[in-house]
């Protein structure tokens, strides 16, 4: 695997490094070793997929609060999208920042979301499909998140949401 820095601190492009021959190749996804070495959360406690039927299907910015807040690996492994990580640890050298990259079922990339990081996503295409990798359990007391559109973020986004939950839209300003 390719590890790719972002501009947000400990966030991560995640490229398969594909062995390739006459049938196809294979590639490494994850390897807790790898991870550790990069000085990431090598643990994988849950993994989810999210389905979303139509282009421009926002969901996010989503995080979970501490103590239960968790690290993330991200892939579309079908469809595309336009991805998300905000910063939202106050000790963190690039606090409020964000990055962004563009995850398709073609490329294979990853993003790695670290702990105290939102994250969310914009579909691309239609019937697209996100796996996640997460290093704690959903812990439904403490899903939380922010305004995909807020200002202290300045993110520019590819387009407007066309379908987006009404709790993303409601979250608060930060």
């Amino acid at each position: 695997m390719i590890f790719e820095p972002l501009t947000v601190t400990k966030a991560f492009l995640v490229k398969p490094a594909p062995l390739e021959d006459d049938r196809g190749f294979f590639a490494r996804t994850w390897c807790a070793r790898e991870f550790a070495e990069h000085g990431l959360e090598p643990s994988l406690s849950q993994c989810s997929i999210s389905y979303n039927k139509g282009r421009g299907t926002l969901r996010g910015l989503h995080y979970q609060a501490q103590p239960h807040a968790e690290a993330k690996v991200v892939r579309c492994t079908r469809g595309a999208i336009f991805d998300v990580i905000v910063d939202l640890r106050p000790a963190s050298p690039t606090y409020l920042d964000h990055c962004t990259a563009t995850l398709t079922a073609d490329n294979r990339d990853a993003v790695y979301v670290p702990r105290g990081c939102a994250h969310g996503f914009l579909t691309l295409q239609d019937e697209s499909e996100v796996l996640y990798q997460m290093s704690t359990d959903h812990a439904p007391g403490a899903a939380s998140g922010v305004r995909w559109d807020d200002p202290a973020f300045g993110i520019a986004w590819p387009a407007a949401p066309d379908i987006i939950s009404d709790r993303d839209r409601t979250w608060p300003l930060l």
